[in-house]
């Protein structure tokens, strides 16, 4: 569904993306692993748009995404990291924000009901529909963010450290929010994270992003007996390994 290749982007000296080679298939969740600065935010603002690589192409469905941006907007949601929710907006109308806004705009009452079913689908109750998101926990806002993600019923997810900030439990019933709705609304899903657990929670696929190319790329059952020294050092994080010598 999404076809990543030779994409390259640098600021100024800095070469951030060497070469990217990614082919992602329809249904596939695809979890982007590597350490801090080492392209992966980038990589996912190139695929959006809100950067222009400098060579390489990136296409959905087949036609270029560079050509058809508004299209593909149309089609994708986004959890951002530390959920990213408007202060101002109470809950439901976070989550319809696009309904109240898009190029297919709902009423209000089309929008808050719409709101209310993807609050329950993430386990939260109408009650929760009119505070604001200072009046949430953590794990709670998390929540919101996913619903909103999945408001206009995406085809295409990209999920941004899912689970930053959260303790261990609440990182498990996001992960399992994730997965769960992603299977269920049969969407293509791209996520970066550094939490292994996330990983082998939500993955059908992993590749590893190092030194701005994809280093490994392959089926999650595979990664724990790949004999790449860097995929290995990293999921395992150990402190001595390729990575820490090239650092």
């Amino acid at each position: 569904m999404i076809e990543i290749d030779g994409l390259k982007k640098s600021f100024g000296s800095k070469h951030v993306l060497r070469g990217v080679n990614l082919h992602i298939a329809r249904g596939e969740s695809l979890v982007v692993i590597g350490g801090s600065g080492t392209g992966k935010s980038v990589l996912l603002k190139c695929i959006l748009g809100l950067v222009r690589p400098d060579t390489g192409t990136i296409a959905v469905n087949g036609a270029p995404v560079a050509e058809t941006r508004e299209a593909f907007l149309s089609r994708f949601g986004m959890l951002f990291q530390g959920a990213a929710l408007f202060d101002s907006l109470s809950v439901w109308q976070n989550v319809a924000f696009r309904l109240l806004r898009g190029p297919e705009r709902r009423t209000k009452e089309e929008a808050r009901k719409t709101a209310v079913e993807k609050l329950a689908r993430v386990g939260l109750g109408p009650e929760v529909a009119d505070l604001f998101p200072a009046e949430l926990s953590g794990g709670m806002q998390k929540r919101v963010g996913l619903a909103r993600a999945i408001a206009t019923d995406p085809t295409v997810i990209f999920f941004d450290e899912p689970t930053t900030g959260l303790d261990p439990i609440m990182a498990g019933v996001i992960n399992d929010l994730i997965n769960s709705v992603v299977r269920e609304m049969g969407a293509t899903a791209i996520t970066i994270t550094h939490d292994m657990s996330s990983v082998r929670a939500i993955a059908d696929k992993v590749a590893m992003l190092h030194d701005g190319k994809i280093r490994w790329h392959g089926p999650i059952d595979e990664m724990d007996t790949t004999d790449d020294p860097y995929v290995s050092q990293f999921i395992h994080g150990r402190a001595e390994g390729p990575i820490a010598a090239i650092r």
